[in-house]
């Protein structure tokens, strides 16, 4: 294959065309493994857990299956609205994770729990003191410089997260996300789809064009409030300035003991279909089931949506393991009752976890183990 046509399949459809070639080859390695397979991942997988917080070399998921997930998920939150001293804190610890994840071959995911630049509040539109920020942060607005220097802060991470390979280290990065619901300050009744878009469209080319991040593939995830992929498309960016598209699901997975697989079945399909109509990447962003009290939930629920209208999903993420609380938790632990069942989901040849993968960041790929 000459160098050119190389070249070519890993920069397909991607936003970025000056991607570093790992996240190249991280983009085309994931769209390759998805025709046949899922990636399981589990977000704050190993920085903390159900009873345990910072040990090194942990993972709920690895004390139960031996192999950390494949896909880790963090989360800028500590990046913003706190002292410098907090923030530079928060910067360090996640540098290091993201740096452990990729030297063992695994994938990063970022979520964005992002503290309301204009008010000084938190990311939930109640603790936000109702505040719409989505305008004032947007080009000419009365924040936008404050949130150019946040954006500064996550441009100067991505570009110092380096593997010992010396290599920047891809992450997936997800803002705004279940945009489509009003729980959060960004959320649908709380801006225009105009204001929406615009925040997006200049994130994305302040971090890649003005910043130089080029180690982001950029996910757009809305929640499970669409039913059509015109639904799923109101506040689409347009295909220049989005990677991945997903979905946030738990209300069709047994959220307080409802199930609506059809529906949830139905919208992962538009997901996976609109993906691969626009040759993107698509994933199942967030899900799960707190408690996990169901038995079989991972085979009988999750698996058998996951398999179901040969979808290509590039990874499905659950939920954190609370390190406190009793109850809050969306992966199995030692001892935990859907564990044997996790086990048979663990097992299948369809999904796929850390230690399943094989230079999934070379050109080259070479596969599984």
């Amino acid at each position: 294959m000459s160098l050119g046509l190389g070249l070519s399949l890993y920069s397909n459809a991607q936003i970025d065309k000056n991607a570093t070639r790992e996240t190249k080859a991280l983009y085309h390695n994931l769209k390759k493994l998805s025709k046949k397979h899922v990636l399981f991942g589990h977000q704050h997988a190993t920085e903390y857990g159900h009873g345990w917080s910072g040990e090194a070399d942990r993972s709920d998921v690895k004390s139960v299956t031996g192999s950390y997930p494949a896909v880790i998920g963090i989360d800028f939150m500590g990046f913003s609205g706190r002292s410098p001293e907090d923030i530079a804190k928060s910067v360090a610890t996640l540098r290091q994770n993201v740096i452990d994840t990729y030297q063992r071959g695994g994938v990063t995911t970022v979520a964005w729990h992002f503290s309301n630049p204009a008010s000084g509040g938190g990311f939930y539109w109640k603790d936000s003191i109702s505040v719409a920020a989505m305008p004032l942060i947007k080009p000419y607005g009365s924040h936008h410089e404050a949130y150019k220097e946040i954006l500064r802060t996550i441009g100067d991470f991505a570009k110092s997260t380096k593997g010992q390979d010396g290599k920047l280290v891809p992450m997936i990065f997800r803002p705004f996300h279940e945009f489509d619901g009003g729980w959060f300050w960004w959320g649908k009744p709380h801006c225009s789809r105009e204001d929406f878009m615009d925040v997006w469209h200049f994130t994305v080319s302040y971090l890649r064009d003005t910043l130089g991040v080029h180690n982001f593939i950029y996910a757009f995830s809305p929640d499970n409030k669409f039913t059509t992929e015109e639904m799923f498309l109101e506040r689409y960016p347009g295909d220049d300035w989005v990677d991945m598209v997903g979905m946030d699901n738990y209300g069709d997975f047994g959220r307080d003991g409802k199930y609506n697989l059809t529906a949830g079945i139905q919208k992962l399909k538009i997901v996976s279909d609109y993906a691969q109509k626009a040759h993107k990447l698509a994933a199942f962003t967030e899900t799960g089931l707190e408690s996990i009290p169901n038995t079989t939930w991972w085979t009988e629920t999750l698996l058998k949506a996951l398999k179901t209208e040969k979808m290509r999903l590039a990874y499905v993420l659950v939920w954190r393991n609370d390190t406190r609380s009793p109850t809050h938790y969306y992966a199995p632990y030692p001892g935990q009752v859907s564990e044997p069942d996790f086990l048979k989901f663990y097992q299948d040849p369809y999904t796929l976890f850390e230690n399943d993968l094989r230079k999934i960041y070379k050109k080259k790929f070479l596969g599984l183990f």
